[in-house]
């Protein structure tokens, strides 16, 4: 049976899947950019929890990372604009996953150029999304 934390895991993946862009999942930066760009989510860190007893539960802050790319000849700072805003769009549909979370928080990305030699720049940024969910115990 998967952890609460895959699972939770799984659905932010499963809602980023309907977007344009191709998404994976803890894979490497492959050597072509799709023309809708390029999502991949990192696992993150679930961080120290806070417990409570009676009964026994681990909240967890949970920071997973989505590394999100963007190769364009032109248009490519508002082809890279539509993909965050489509993110934040998807998330907002439904900010408990399905109900296994308590609350998914995505952060403003922080964006960069790379240029690429012999070929369009890359327009890249990582979102923290942070996944806030409860367990019975640290391994569940």
């Amino acid at each position: 049976m998967p952890t609460t934390r895959e699972l939770v895991l799984a659905a932010l993946l499963a809602r980023l899947q309907a977007l344009a862009a191709l998404t994976l999942h803890d894979e490497v930066l492959p050597e072509r950019i799709p023309a809708a760009g390029l999502i991949i989510l990192r696992d993150g860190q679930p961080g120290e929890p806070e417990v409570t007893l009676s009964p026994l539960r681990y909240h967890y802050q949970h920071r997973a990372e989505l590394e999100v790319v963007v190769q364009a000849g032109t248009g490519r700072a508002s082809a890279f604009d539509d993909l965050i805003a489509a993110i934040g769009a998807g998330l907002d549909t439904d900010r408990t996953l399905g109900g296994l979370c308590d609350w998914v928080e995505p952060e403003a990305p922080a964006s960069v150029d790379l240029p690429v030699e012999g070929a369009a720049a890359l327009k890249a940024a990582v979102i923290s999304v942070i996944l806030h969910y409860t367990t019975t115990g640290p391994l569940a």
